[in-house]
């Protein structure tokens, strides 16, 4: 089995940060970046856009490349894949939050009160990447 590639979006609007709560297995409970795997044959800036009009019924305008995560084989904790994760910042064109069934909550946030969520691995690196990108 290979790696799989995924991006996500720390999506701004104003000053306010998207995060959404992933609704499955393994990441159950844990608040993140909507996102997902890159399909074969699709640009990076193609799968993200598509990924969050999935996840979120957004329109967005990707700012930039914000850092990497790399998500290895934890079979004890219930994650088989390799993920390799490009999160890139982005800034909120248009829509309402709408959820897929892949989450089942979100809050616009303040960046700084990223600390009261408990939230993937390295998730505070890649917002304070994110927030550089996007001037705050």
């Amino acid at each position: 089995m290979r790696p799989q590639l995924a991006v996500s979006a720390a999506i701004f609007q104003n000053d306010r940060l998207l995060l959404v709560r992933r609704a499955r297995k393994p990441a159950l409970g844990v608040w993140t970046l909507p996102g997902g795997r890159v399909e074969f044959g699709e640009s990076l800036h193609q799968a993200l856009n598509r990924e969050v009009q999935e996840e979120t019924g957004l329109t967005i305008g990707i700012m930039g490349l914000a850092g990497f995560r790399e998500g290895l084989p934890r079979p004890d904790h219930g994650q088989g894949g390799h993920y390799v994760i490009l999160p890139f910042a982005a800034r909120w064109l248009a829509g309402e939050v709408r959820l897929n069934e892949e989450l089942d909550d979100f809050r616009w946030i303040e960046p700084g009160e990223l600390g009261g969520f408990r939230t993937t691995e390295g998730l505070a690196e890649i917002v304070a990447s994110a927030c550089g990108l996007a001037g705050l």
